[in-house]
């Protein structure tokens, strides 16, 4: 029968929530407003089902890139989560805007550091913000269309922060050149955001304010006149069954191979959160699924441990990439910035459980899961913590995939490891049981296998790949051309062919492109191979 595509995309939703600082499952009670919404629409506009289809993906997906620009917004603003939610709830209105501002920031604890924060958002918002907001849309249109999104969800998620008035960003579109299901979704989130912040009441006053200025009026006027009606429908036990239950026919399943694609867009957004790990959800499931068929497991088998290998680290968006980039020592760590670490694998989990066909692979992510937060909890050092060993074999293999992957790529504070290095940490672990001998003879028998050298995709050379690898890193021009030994110029040049051959304008966009075609991270030896 296979799985729906609603229901991944219910999970991703889910995962944006999180990494949005947003409460958890207020993204499928924006989808069932939003559906609320279009059916008091008059029937001459939704007559044949498409705008419905249409906002239904597009609030479900509403977030994807919102992880694109997490590591820049935790440079200038410390908690790029606790930055995310400000920013969903504020109104750039200039009547308002002051007022609202009152509170932002508030994450950094003192008046001093908060005015701070706050001043220095005024200052970046009409000149960064555009760029801020190419920035994830450019990445909604990588990611959305392997989701399954129609071109119109695609289409509509470039009007994210977008305003009905002509004042939003990136690109000023007003009125009726902003997607109908664009407006649609502007309305559904801020009368949910405004619901769950002061009741009812609350979100009627705030979507009639925000009418004409920030939302289109005559949807916001829906909304206003059957408020309590249209919120009554997010009263729902089980959002998540609710949401499906809503999804327009046809409905869209995969299987296999299409399964483990929509796993690994997970898994990419997921990873953009730190500069460190653009790329390691996919490379650990290829390694595991590479290992799984050294040992002979089945082909379902297989294919179950190469999606959990894509999922394993979803909780990790819940963590400001100011701590994950942070090469910290645990002993240095406070007792807050603990907890968050430690709490990755219990939301990945407790995302994984809520969708019915991800649920089986929760047990399979288990031990990788925690192994990822672990590593980064000792500032990305030698893993030093103990595991569950009572998980299925296939579960284990993917531990030790996380231990070689996370070993053998660039860290915060330290290189990746040469093969022999992490050859012998992985043999002691299972010295001192911490990892499985069997699982770590397939991981290494597997990684062992000298990967075929490829010419790179798009007529990109070794050099301009080697540029793009570091610019993915979220390194700058200057600091490239340090690292190559090649004059800043010449990085320029190199970076324009990489944007002009691939089609990308961020470094977000270019590192989920790489990270498509498996060049991101590198394998071992893999630039030896390609200048050679």
């Amino acid at each position: 029968m296979g799985v729906r595509i609603a229901e991944v995309m219910a999970a991703l939703s889910l995962t944006t929530d999180l990494a949005t600082g947003l409460p958890f499952e207020k993204g499928l009670r924006v989808c069932i407003v939003a559906d609320e919404l279009v059916k008091r629409l008059p029937d001459r506009v939704t007559d044949d089902g498409r705008l419905r289809a249409t906002t239904y993906q597009a609030t479900l997906l509403r977030s994807i890139g919102c992880t694109s620009r997490a590591p820049e917004n935790a440079a200038e603003f410390v908690d790029d989560v606790a930055f995310q939610c400000a920013v969903k709830h504020l109104d750039l209105d200039a009547d308002h805007l002051a007022e609202q501002l009152t509170g932002f920031g508030d994450w950094q604890g003192s008046p001093e550091s908060q005015q701070s924060l706050a001043d220095r958002f005024v200052d970046l918002v009409t000149t960064d913000g555009p760029h801020a907001a190419r920035y994830s849309c450019e990445v909604s249109r990588a990611l959305a269309p392997p989701m399954g999104a129609c071109a119109d969800a695609v289409a509509a998620l470039d009007d994210v922060y977008e305003r009905w008035d002509g004042h939003g960003i990136p690109d000023g579109r007003s009125a009726h050149r902003l997607s109908f299901a664009g407006r649609i979704m502007h309305v559904a989130e801020q009368a949910v955001l405004a619901h769950v912040a002061g009741g009812t009441d609350h979100a009627i006053t705030e979507v009639r304010r925000r009418g004409g200025g920030h939302l289109d009026p005559d949807v916001a006027r829906i909304f206003v006149d059957d408020a309590p009606s249209i919120l009554a429908s997010t009263a729902e036990t089980d959002l998540l069954a609710a949401v499906l239950e809503r999804e327009p026919a046809p409905q869209s399943t995969v299987d296999g191979a299409g399964f483990t694609s929509l796993c690994g867009v997970l898994g990419m957004v997921a990873d953009l959160k730190s500069v460190y790990l653009t790329g390691h959800s996919s490379r650990v499931a290829r390694v595991a699924a590479a290992a799984a068929r050294r040992v002979g497991l089945t082909d379902v088998q297989i294919g179950d441990l190469e999606a959990a290998g894509h999922l394993h680290g979803l909780g990790c968006v819940v963590v400001p990439s100011s701590l994950l980039d942070r090469p910290q020592p645990s002993g240095q760590l406070g007792t807050a910035d603990r907890e968050r670490l430690r709490l990755q694998s219990y939301w990945t989990s407790r995302i994984l459980e809520r969708c019915p066909s991800l649920r089986t692979l929760e047990p399979l992510t288990r031990p990788a899961g925690a192994l990822h937060a672990a590593f980064a909890e000792a500032g990305w050092g030698t893993w030093r913590g103990s595991t569950d060993a009572s998980g299925p074999f296939a579960a284990r293999i993917l531990e030790a995939a996380e231990v070689w992957c996370t070993l053998t790529e660039d860290r915060p504070g330290r290189p990746a490891l040469p093969p022999a290095a992490a050859r012998s940490h992985l043999c002691a672990a299972v010295d001192d049981g911490r990892l499985e001998s069997d699982a770590v003879w397939a991981v290494l028998s597997a990684v062992d296998v000298a990967p075929v050298s490829q010419a790179a995709p798009n007529g990109l050379t070794a050099r301009e790949l080697e540029v793009l690898r570091h610019a993915a890193k979220g390194m700058s021009n200057r600091e490239i051309a340090v690292a190559l030994v090649i004059s800043e110029r010449t990085v320029g040049h190199h970076l324009a062919h990489v944007f002009d051959k691939t089609g990308y304008r961020t470094r977000a966009g270019v590192a989920v492109w790489a990270v498509q075609r498996g060049l991101i991270p590198a394998e071992p030896g893999d630039l030896e191979r390609a200048l050679s």
